[in-house]
C-alpha cells in the first residue's frame, strides 16, 4: 500500500520529464502566478461597482490586462533565445538586442492600447452593447493604464531576465508565467487609476485626443527608424497583437454580458484573473521552449510533435491539475477574506479544473501549431507564441468557464 503513492509520484515525475530543473522552476513560477493572481482576483471583485458605473469597462480588462503579457512575453521569449544563443546584455545603448527590443515593447503598449480601446468600443456597439462610455474615455483608461502598468512589467522582465543569466535559470521556464502574473497584479489598479480621470468632460476629451495623436506621430517615426531590429519587430507585432486584442475584447464582451451573475457570486471574478493567466502561462511556457528548441535545431517543425516536442507537451498537461485546483482553493479563501459570496471550494474546484483542462487542450494545440505556422510563414516564433496563446486563451478560457458554470448549475 505504501508503495502505491510512490509509483504515482514516480508516473507524475516521468510525465514531467528528464529535467528535474525545469519542471522545478514551472512549479514555483506557476504556484507564484496563481498567488499572486489573487491579488488580480480580489481586486477584479472589490471593483464590481466601477465595472458597473462605467459600462463597456469590463470589455476592456482581459485585452489590457493579457496585452501586457503578450507584449512583455514575447519581449522575454526573444530575450531567452538570445540568452541562449549568446547574444544578450544589458546595456545603456538603444542599438543593441536588449535596448531595440526594450525600445520596441515600449512603442507597441502605446499603439495597442489605442487600437484596443477603438477595437472595444466598435465591437461592443456591434454586438449589442450600445450603452458604453464614450471611445475616448477608453483611449484615456487604456493608454494611462498601459503606461502605468507596463513600466512595473518591463522593469520586472529585463530584472527576470538578469536573473536567469546569474543563477542559471531557463527563462522559457518561468517567463511566461511570471511576466502574466506581474501583468494581472498591476494591470487592474493602474486601469482603476486610470478610469479616475474619465468623466472631467472636455478635460478627458482632450487627453484622449492628444494621446492619439501623440501615438500616431511615435509610430510613424519608429518605422521610419535606422534600427532594423526594432522596425522588424514593429512590423511582425502589431498585426499579431492587435489581433489578439480583438480576441480578447470577444472575451471580455462574453464576459460583460454575464455581469450579473458574476456580480452575484463575486468569488467566480476572483477566479478569473488566475484561471485565464494560469492557462495562457501554460501555453507559453509550451510555446516559449518550442521556439528555443526550434532555433537551437532540437525541434523540427512537422506536421505532427517529435519526440522532443511530445515530452515538453506533457510536462505541461501535468501541470495542469495541480496549477488549476490551487487556483480554485486561492479564490475560495480570498473570496473568504474579503467578505463576498462563493458557491463554495467544491464547486469552485470543479469548475476550475473542467474549464482548465478544456482550455489547456486548447492551448497545447495552438502553442505548437501556431509555433510551426510561424516558422513556415518565415517569421520569428518568439514574437507570435506567447499573444497567439494568451489571445486565444482569454477567449477559449473564458467561454470554458462560463461554459462550466453553467454546466455546474450555478448559472
Amino acid at each position: 500500500m505504501q508503495r502505491r503513492p510512490l509509483r504515482l509520484l514516480a508516473r507524475f515525475r516521468g510525465l514531467l520529464g528528464p529535467d528535474a530543473a525545469a519542471a522545478r522552476q514551472s512549479l514555483i513560477a506557476l504556484a507564484l502566478s496563481t498567488l499572486t493572481s489573487l491579488a488580480a482576483g480580489v481586486a477584479l471583485g472589490a471593483i464590481t461597482g466601477t465595472l458597473e458605473r462605467l459600462p463597456g469597462l469590463l470589455v476592456l480588462v482581459p485585452a489590457s490586462i493579457g496585452m501586457r503579457g503578450n507584449i512583455f512575453g514575447a519581449l522575454g521569449s526573444r530575450l531567452s533565445t538570445s540568452i541562449h544563443t549568446g547574444t544578450f546584455g544589458l546595456s545603456r545603448r538603444v542599438d543593441t538586442v536588449v535596448g531595440q527590443n526594450v525600445l520596441a515593447s515600449a512603442v507597441l503598449t502605446v499603439v495597442t492600447a489605442v487600437v484596443l480601446a477603438c477595437l472595444a468600443k466598435v465591437v461592443a456597439v456591434a454586438l449589442g452593447l450600445a450603452e458604453t462610455i464614450s471611445v475616448l474615455d477608453l483611449v484615456v483608461i487604456s493608454v494611462l493604464g498601459a503606461v502605468l502598468s507596463s513600466l512595473v512589467v518591463l522593469a520586472f522582465s529585463l530584472a527576470l531576465a538578469s536573473g536567469s543569466v546569474r543563477y542559471g535559470w531557463d527563462l522559457d521556464n518561468v517567463n511566461a508565467p511570471l511576466v502574466a502574473s506581474v501583468g494581472d497584479v498591476v494591470g487592474l489598479p493602474s486601469l482603476w487609476l486610470a478610469s479616475l480621470v474619465v468623466g472631467l468632460g472636455a478635460v478627458t476629451d482632450a487627453v484622449g485626443v492628444a494621446l492619439a495623436g501623440l501615438t500616431a506621430v511615435a509610430l510613424v517615426v519608429s518605422l521610419r527608424s535606422p534600427l532594423r531590429l526594432f522596425v522588424r519587430i514593429l512590423r511582425e507585432s502589431i498585426p499579431i497583437l492587435c489581433l489578439a486584442g480583438l480576441i480578447s475584447i470577444l472575451a471580455g464582451i462574453a464576459i460583460e454580458k454575464r455581469l450579473a451573475a458574476f456580480s452575484a457570486l463575486p468569488a467566480l471574478l476572483v477566479l478569473l484573473p488566475g484561471h485565464l493567466s494560469s492557462a495562457g502561462a501554460l501555453g507559453g511556457v509550451l510555446a516559449n521552449r518550442l521556439s528555443s528548441k526550434i532555433h537551437l535545431g532540437v525541434v523540427q517543425v512537422a506536421a505532427l510533435p517529435g519526440r522532443e516536442a511530445r515530452t515538453d507537451i506533457a510536462f505541461v498537461i501535468a501541470l495542469a491539475v495541480p496549477v488549476f485546483t490551487l487556483n480554485a482553493a486561492v479564490a475560495e479563501v480570498a473570496a473568504r477574506l474579503i467578505g463576498v459570496a462563493s458557491p463554495g471550494l467544491s464547486l469552485l474546484v470543479g469548475i476550475s479544473l473542467i474549464a482548465g483542462l478544456l482550455t489547456v487542450t486548447v492551448s497545447v494545440l495552438i502553442a505548437y501549431y501556431g509555433t510551426v505556422a510561424a516558422v513556415r510563414l518565415g517569421v520569428d516564433p518568439d514574437t507570435y507564441g506567447v499573444p497567439m496563446v494568451s489571445s486565444s486563451i482569454d477567449l477559449v478560457g473564458a467561454f470554458s468557464l462560463i461554459l462550466a458554470i453553467v454546466a455546474l448549475g450555478i448559472m
